[in-house]
């Protein structure tokens, strides 16, 4: 089975890069930052690169109005170089307050701002001069001095609106999902890959430990921070069955912050949202993900107690299916 590790956003640098090393010794499928408003992620792959110089290197998201294709093709190429061709380019719009209020750009028209910046990508890395007149971008004569070490680096873009999804599947090499429940991601899945067959990778808050409840608790409490702040995820959630549940979170919320909305995280949500319990819980899960049509699970991992025992019971509890 191919397994994926998140490695960011609850952690600290050092605490990446002791995880790396962890997974150096293990054959996982890949390693990916995140990037939102703390660590620049192509900053830390280039790191952990040498430090885990097996498994795959994912960007889990670079948002596409803080940088520039072209910039983006820089890095791309250089992390690839880096990493003997290891190198996957997660791309996604993340949100209007981040791209508004801390980027200070316009947050319009996503789709075809995808469409444009994963069309300037491609020629970029093609290795030859780009001139592009698009509605976003307009570039005359852009040729990356670095050689690639691949012509083509895969392009995963992180989708939830249905427009979104069809843009992936007709341009992209993969799709990460994120926060879908399990019923919606089995009939979505399969209703696209009959279209057109792409790598389908969805990150799963995932969190183990031998006491079961507070590995449950760690989940509601990230599943509740992002209805809380994502709007989109809120939304969508709310369309998927959990009016009720996204309605309590929020308004609780509004009245006193994060400290205790996880309460209104319900058990069925938690099941359906994310990967938690103890690492026979852990193993059961992650195989209902795969069987409804996840090549690449990402576990997103969300420490319970002491980061290095945590991860390594995590990697210890999924050895065995790392293969």
């Amino acid at each position: 089975m191919r397994l994926g590790f998140s490695l960011g956003s609850l952690l600290s640098v050092e605490e990446i890069f002791d995880c790396a090393k962890t997974l150096s010794r293990y054959s996982a499928d890949s390693i990916w930052i995140p990037e939102t408003w703390g660590m620049d992620c192509c900053s830390i792959l280039s790191h952990v690169s040498g430090i885990a110089n097996k498994p795959k290197l994912g960007s889990s998201i670079i948002n596409i109005y803080s940088r520039s294709p072209a910039l983006i093709a820089m890095s791309a190429a250089t992390l690839d170089v880096i990493s003997d061709g290891r190198f996957m380019l997660g791309l996604g719009t993340s949100s209007k307050p981040i791209v508004e209020d801390w980027h200070g750009i316009k947050f319009e028209h996503p789709l075809h701002r995808m469409r444009e910046y994963v069309d300037v990508m491609r020629l970029a890395m093609s290795g030859g001069k780009v001139s592009y007149d698009g509605k976003f971008f307009h570039l005359k004569n852009f040729g990356l001095l670095i050689k690639p070490r691949r012509i083509k680096i895969p392009i995963y873009i992180a989708a939830i609106n249905q427009k979104m999804v069809e843009l992936t599947w007709e341009i992209a090499d993969g799709a990460i999902f994120y926060l879908r429940p399990l019923h919606e991601l089995k009939t979505t899945i399969e209703k696209m890959q009959s279209k057109r067959k792409i790598d389908v990778a969805c990150q799963l808050i995932t969190c183990v430990s031998n006491d079961s409840e507070k590995s449950i608790i760690r989940a509601k409490k990230t599943i509740a921070f992002y209805v809380s702040v994502g709007t989109i995820y809120r939304q969508f959630l709310a369309s998927q069955g959990f009016k009720k549940e996204t309605d309590a979170i929020f308004e609780e919320y509004a009245k006193n912050g994060l400290s205790g909305n996880h309460v209104f995280v319900t058990d069925d949500m938690a099941n359906s949202l994310s990967v938690c319990g103890t690492p026979e819980d852990v193993r059961r899960k992650i195989l209902q993900f795969v069987e409804a049509g996840i090549d690449l699970p990402i576990l997103q991992f969300n420490p319970v107690g002491d980061v290095k025992e945590s991860f390594e019971l995590l990697v210890k509890t999924l050895a065995s299916d790392m293969k």
